[in-house]
């Protein structure tokens, strides 16, 4: 997807999206390729480009280019071909399962937070370094360009910003420290890769990319209609939406409604480390010679995700938007409670073996019940991280601001200022992912077309939903959902068969 931002306004002028294939080899397995992703942004850069000309804009106007990206999703490639050596692994995928239960037995006490000082992560299916052990492991092109000293391993952003900027034709090879702060190989108070988790997970250093800041000139465009034009912005999906939702202030939190949902919570130049169950994260650093910025971060594997399951799996809506329709027309679930842990819980629980239920049925209840079930599933979730986030900061929020595609769904907006006790504040462009990497990009020394200072963008407008719900039937509806989930867990083993199917 691309989208081009006024950078004086913040106004969205024009943008092209184009859907990728996810692939499902397997039972958990989740891919994607490689060369559909970068054919897909250069058929965006070339169809956005036709729309502004058709608006008689100037697409030479066009000064800087951001990079924004599913976080630790994992890449490994030849640079002598620029061809990749295997599809691209996604975050939420579950295959490495093995792998982390293989490297926890070389760490004392299997303590799944040994690394949690220099990493702010736990050890976890999640992370790329996990991935990338997979992929040397298991795929015999990999290994051997490795021996060869042909491959590079980058995240999305890097494959991204390597082909750009000209491929195995002098293509740059880095990425930016928020999107390095995923890997599990990076150290985020000294801001390199660490040799000791390089070490621990066997991985060579040299296939590793550049570390830069999220605001600054990689390099230029070599092809397209945007040739030479700089790419100077570069922040994973989750930082992005931060800076764009102009979370600059220590304490300000976002949480974006994607395929899951993640709430960061700024936490300024002081890295805070969880004790309940949360992440520590970069959150951005926009130049070179600028301050590096923390945040705390709370991960739901499955939000949006859980209205495509309802409409592709289940069959009991054709449209995502049937989804709000369904659940407004009975406005309560019916003591009905949808958890939906399709692979395993994230925070704060980081419970593996948890599996997706459905509880409190009874003869009355409908689809429509289970669409409103599952529509609150996604405010419990968040409330949990919330309720983490004030535990670990100490200050409780006032205001959630929200972005993402599932913020357009009225129904679920109120339902989570309800189950939240607090106001839900919505940007009027739901798109704050893009326009965080444009603001990094345009920001950049050597650019500087925009200004960082909230005061100055004009276009950014909000909605706001306030609690409607008396905090006594929240907290009660809250601890049933606390119930759902103690039942959602323990149910999956690693001796089950491999094929997934229990039998």
């Amino acid at each position: 997807m691309v989208l081009v931002f006024n950078a004086k306004t913040a106004e969205l002028l024009s943008h092209h999206q184009v859907e990728i294939q996810q692939k499902f080899p397997k039972e958990g397995w989740v891919e994607q390729d490689p060369k559909e992703i970068l054919k897909s942004v250069l058929e965006c850069v070339e169809r956005t480009c036709e729309k502004l000309q058709q608006l008689n804009i100037d697409i030479t106007n066009i000064k800087a280019i951001g990079v924004s990206n599913q976080r630790e999703t994992t890449v490994v490639w030849d640079k002598t071909t620029g061809e990749p050596l295997y599809n691209a692994i996604v975050w939420l995928d579950l295959r490495t399962q093995s792998t982390v239960e293989r490297l926890l037995k070389r760490i004392p006490g299997k303590n799944k937070a040994f690394f949690k000082f220099r990493t702010g992560l736990p050890l976890s299916t999640y992370f790329s370094a996990v991935k990338l052990r997979w992929l040397l492991d298991n795929v015999e092109e990999i290994k051997q360009a490795v021996d060869d000293g042909r491959a590079m391993f980058g995240t999305i952003d890097s494959w991204l910003i390597w082909s750009l900027t000209g491929g195995k034709n002098g293509g740059v090879h880095c990425t930016d420290v928020t999107n390095a702060s995923r890997t599990m190989l990076f150290n985020i108070h000294s801001l390199e890769w660490d040799p000791e988790l390089c070490q621990f997970f066997d991985i060579p250093m040299e296939i590793l990319p550049k570390v830069r800041s999220s605001s600054e000139i990689y390099g230029l465009m070599k092809s397209g209609a945007l040739t030479g034009v700089p790419i100077s912005g570069c922040l994973g999906d989750q930082s992005a939406a931060l800076v764009g939702q102009m979370c600059f202030q220590d304490g300000q939190a976002k949480n974006t409604y994607g395929t899951g949902c993640f709430l960061l919570c700024n936490t300024g130049q002081k890295s805070v480390f969880s004790e309940h169950g949360l992440l520590t994260t970069i959150a951005y650093k926009l130049g070179r010679d600028k301050p590096v910025c923390y945040a705390l971060e709370g991960s739901v594997a499955i939000a949006g995700a859980v209205v495509r399951w309802l409409r592709d799996n289940l069959g009991i809506v054709k449209t995502s938007q049937e989804v709000e329709k369904l659940a407004a027309e009975v406005g309560t679930s019916y003591g009905c409670y949808f958890v939906p842990a399709f692979s395993g819980l994230y925070a704060p629980y980081w419970e593996p073996s948890a599996r997706g239920i459905i509880c409190g049925l009874t003869q009355f209840t409908n689809k429509n019940h289970i669409a409103f079930a599952a529509l609150e599933a996604v405010c419990f979730q968040t409330r949990e991280i919330l309720d983490a986030i004030n535990k670990d900061c100490g200050i409780p929020l006032n205001q959630l601001q929200v972005d993402g595609g599932m913020t357009n769904n009225k129904v679920l907006m109120q339902l989570q200022s309800d189950i939240l006790c607090i106001p839900v504040v919505k940007p009027s462009m739901p798109e704050t992912t893009a326009l965080g990497a444009a603001m990094a990009a345009g920001a950049a020394e050597g650019v500087g077309i925009w200004s960082l200072n909230p005061g100055d963008l004009t276009a950014v407008t909000c909605e706001r939903f306030e609690p409607q719900i008396n905090p006594e039937e929240s907290e009660f509806r809250y601890a049933r959902w606390k119930k759902a989930v103690m039942k959602s867990m323990g149910w999956e083993t690693s001796e089950a068969p491999s094929d997934g199917s229990g039998k």
